[in-house]
């Protein structure tokens, strides 16, 4: 056994040659070589020889059929030029001659191209069909590159998967930008946003696939239209990255990890999980966040929450306002109802009552409706009746009060002392014959204004009915009659004698009022009080 090196197009492919020996059978097919290494999307052409005896039972043997497989279907080899997986890659070639020989020629190889491949021809003598063992085992040299990654820095090793090639001197490419370094291994920063391959030294464009962290990373939510409560929604992370990220899902102000998956499944979502989430795609060479996800379930209205202000027992006449809120989405529209009445009071969140009325308590409740439903709650508005007439009560109260007033008039009055006083300063008391015996009840009093001294104010006050025995039959219903006489006025400079003033005109600013006697009817009161 010995190897040797051929040329595949466009690389370099290891052959390993077998050597048969003198002793040949008629039927047989050799490959040469038995195997094969080549670079991932380079070209190869794999080659065997083959024969078979040119005449059987006096007639000459024909090839009729030629085919290359790798796979076998109930016992009979697929030709490769029917397998769709190696379909406008591969080609065959055949020459005739003392010795026949195919060639199989496999270009853009890809991994999956990895086989052991034989040769399979069918002649027109019965049973003259032979397949060439065992084949030709074709590896698919794969450049890649190995990430180590540590807390501060990334180590990246270029690896192939042909253990028959020796460790060649490799380059290093960062994006397209040809390194300096030719070693099999080499450190990066991590997180510098680089994209790093390599390739064996004199095949620059055969690399490896670029290792680099994630880029183009998209969030987005798979599930349309309207999400309800109860559905199952799924939001769904991508992104460009080798090696592979791995992702995970937060919600928005809540930094704790829902999801490791690259798909966010909410088996049966509820309306606490409405909000906004947003992935991270990491791998060995950094980590990339995605935009906000908006995720809006909707539901029908919560129960409503009712209040109203003020609170308690209400005056009547009093503003009042009934307030509603309810947790829903779409957002709710309100109404008001009072109980027992099928038309709505108000629509809005509030409803106010700018002067409610006795009539105008009991039950209100409030309902929160949307697209997706409804519900209601009850609130008791408790309202007291308010003093009918206040007025009427003031009016009371003052009635009282001059009541009173004149109670203590009268005692006053009928003290058993009577004061005299002149009208104006200086003058000297009045003689007692110039007093009618009518007017001995009556006491005068002088009020002096601070301010104008020279001026003084005057009242007088008539002592309540007549001072004497009452003798006259007729004038016993008079006694019933009892009456207060304040005069106020200016002193005059002039004085008047006691007809003067008995005769002249009553003064306008002087005041009456009527006091009932116990047990006698009321009489009106004289006009002017």
């Amino acid at each position: 056994m010995s190897f040797s090196a051929a040329a595949a197009t466009g690389f370099v492919v290891l052959f390993l040659s077998v050597t048969v020996g003198k002793d040949e059978p008629a039927w047989s097919v050799k490959y040469d070589p038995s195997q094969i290494c080549a670079f991932r999307g380079s070209t190869v052409t794999i080659k065997c020889s083959y024969k078979y005896p040119s005449i059987i039972d006096g007639r000459t043997t024909e090839v009729k059929n030629k085919i290359w497989f790798t796979k076998v279907n109930n016992r009979v080899p697929v030709d490769l030029m029917k397998d769709s997986d190696y379909k406008d890659r591969i080609t065959y070639n055949f020459t005739e001659s003392s010795s026949s020989s195919s060639f199989l020629t496999i270009k853009d190889l890809k991994q999956r191209d990895s086989a052991k491949y034989k040769f399979r021809f069918i002649t027109n003598r019965p049973g003259g069909e032979f397949t060439g063992s065992p084949g030709v085992t074709l590896t698919v040299l794969d450049l890649r590159v190995q990430v180590r990654r540590s807390e501060t820095q990334t180590e990246l090793k270029c690896e192939s998967s042909c253990d028959q090639i020796k460790p060649p001197s490799y380059v290093w490419f960062n994006k397209e930008e040809k390194m300096e370094k030719q070693t099999s291994s080499i450190v990066v920063s991590v997180r510098d946003g680089g994209r790093y391959s390599c390739s064996v030294k004199g095949h620059d464009d055969l690399r490896s696939p670029s290792v680099y962290a994630p880029e183009s990373l998209s969030a987005k939510l798979m599930s349309s239209g309207q999400i309800t409560e109860g559905r199952s929604v799924t939001l769904s992370c991508s992104s460009d990255a080798n090696p592979a990220a791995e992702y995970t899902w937060r919600k928005k102000n809540n930094q704790s990890v829902v999801s490791k998956d690259q798909q966010f499944i909410l088996s049966s979502i509820l309306s606490s999980d409405s909000g906004q989430y947003y992935c991270t795609a990491q791998n060995q060479l950094g980590e990339k966040t995605s935009g906000l996800v908006s995720v809006k379930v909707t539901y029908a209205p919560r129960p409503p929450s009712v209040s109203v202000t003020p609170s308690g027992e209400i005056m009547e006449g009093s503003l009042v306002t009934l307030s509603c809120s309810s947790d829903a989405n779409p957002a709710a529209n309100y109404s008001w109802y009072k109980e027992g009445e099928e038309a709505p009071k108000a629509s809005g969140q509030n409803f106010t009552i700018t002067n409610i009325l006795f009539k105008q308590r009991g039950n209100y409740y409030c309902e929160a409706q949307n697209s997706r439903g409804r519900c209601n709650s009850t609130v008791t508005v408790n309202v007291v009746a308010a003093p009918r007439n206040r007025v009427a009560a003031a009016a009371a109260v003052s009635a009282v009060l001059i009541l009173i007033l004149i109670c203590l008039l009268v005692w006053l009055i009928r003290k058993p002392k009577v004061w005299k006083q002149q009208s104006r300063p200086g003058a000297g008391p009045v003689p007692s014959e110039q007093v009618n015996p009518a007017e001995e009840s009556v006491v005068y009093s002088v009020v002096h204004l601070a301010t104008k001294q020279e001026e003084p104010l005057y009242c007088n006050t008539v002592q309540l009915g007549p001072t004497r025995p009452k003798r006259h039959k007729k004038r016993k219903e008079e006694e019933t009659v009892e009456y207060v006489s304040v005069n106020c006025g200016r002193t005059r400079t002039d004085a008047r004698t006691e007809s003067e003033q008995q005769d002249s005109v009553e003064d306008p600013a002087a005041l009456y009022s009527k006091v009932n006697k116990p047990g006698k009817n009321s009489r009106e009161t004289p006009a002017g009080f």
